[in-house]
């Protein structure tokens, strides 16, 4: 009898001390990042996060910055990144990792919060519809917004503080003939994309790594953008408007500053285009190059402790 005791308890002290993984299904949510002069409450915005949930079967919401239609305008998209990374930090539902959708100027708050926050829950799948990624070389002249009319009259002042400081647009303006100038003093699209020589940061190369799936979505006529080729990270060479090159013979890519050659080198690139202008995404394209990435579950290894 005692040994048949003292059998048990070595038993039960080997399973206490015997932890396995179970592995635990989860069902990312997703946010949305509206673009410039847009605002959660958009019909056209609102429509769409409604109708991603709904075709994905997954959570999902738009994260507003400040005032919405007026920040998107007027706030340096700098602080525009800050104040998404805290407001993804507090959204408890988003802990175990989560997805984005950006539209247009979106993008690059999107892509702020992947690169700068500081200890923000993983993003898994990122899907930018038109995102001016590698900058844009001239205001759109079907933009008539007050905004666009100040940048086209003061173009030349881009880089000066106080438009840097006052207009949003102007963190990723990127001319061609001005690239030392662009450099020094535009406040965040040069840092966002690791441009500066001698700045290089790896952190920002390792978080945008990270990620499962970049889905990268270009507009065949979009005129909002110029060239529309910087949704896919293509752009002009430095000192010339022509040719636009595409992403894979630009420096960022060849050199890897963000690490854009590295993911696409291992698959999780995708280069998309689709008819329409500037954010005009067919029901049949939203389906086939966006739900796809809401759809994805997250399998984690759960520890327990057998009793």
């Amino acid at each position: 009898m005692e040994k048949s005791l003292q059998r048990f308890s070595l038993l039960v002290i080997t399973l206490s001390l015997f932890s396995f993984s179970i592995p635990v299904s989860l069902s990312l949510p997703f946010v949305v990042f509206h673009g410039f002069g847009g605002e959660c409450s958009n019909n056209k915005v609102s429509n769409l996060t409604l109708s991603l949930r709904t075709l994905s079967g997954h959570p999902g919401s738009c994260v507003e910055i400040g005032n919405g239609l007026l920040d998107s305008l007027f706030m340096p998209i700098r602080q525009q990144a800050s104040e998404a990374c805290k407001k993804i930090k507090q959204m408890p539902e988003l802990s175990e990792g989560y997805n984005i959708v950006a539209e247009s100027q979106g993008n690059l708050v999107a892509r702020g919060l992947i690169e700068f926050c500081d200890n923000a829950p993983p993003v898994i799948n990122y899907v930018s519809l038109g995102g001016p990624h590698a900058g844009i070389a001239a205001i759109p002249e079907g933009c008539t917004l007050l905004v666009c009319k100040l940048l086209e009259e003061h173009f030349s002042d881009v880089y000066t503080h106080l438009v840097q400081d006052h207009v949003a647009p102007s963190g990723y303006v990127k001319i061609p003939t001005d690239i030392e100038k662009y450099l020094e003093y535009s406040k965040y699209l040069p840092e966002l994309n690791n441009e500066r020589p001698g700045e290089k940061n790896s952190t920002f190369k390792d978080r945008f790594t990270s990620l499962h799936n970049l889905v990268l979505i270009m507009y065949q006529n979009d005129t909002m953008l110029v060239p529309r080729e910087t949704s896919w990270f293509g752009y002009y060479p430095d000192g010339a408007f022509s040719p636009v090159l595409p992403p894979q013979k630009t420096k960022l890519y060849t050199e890897d500053w963000i690490g854009l050659k590295t993911l696409d080198d291992a698959g999780k690139v995708k280069f998309v285009s689709v008819p329409g202008g500037h954010i005009e995404i067919r029901d049949e394209d939203l389906v086939k190059y966006v739900v796809p990435y809401l759809q994805n579950e997250s399998t984690l290894s759960s520890e327990h402790e057998a009793m």
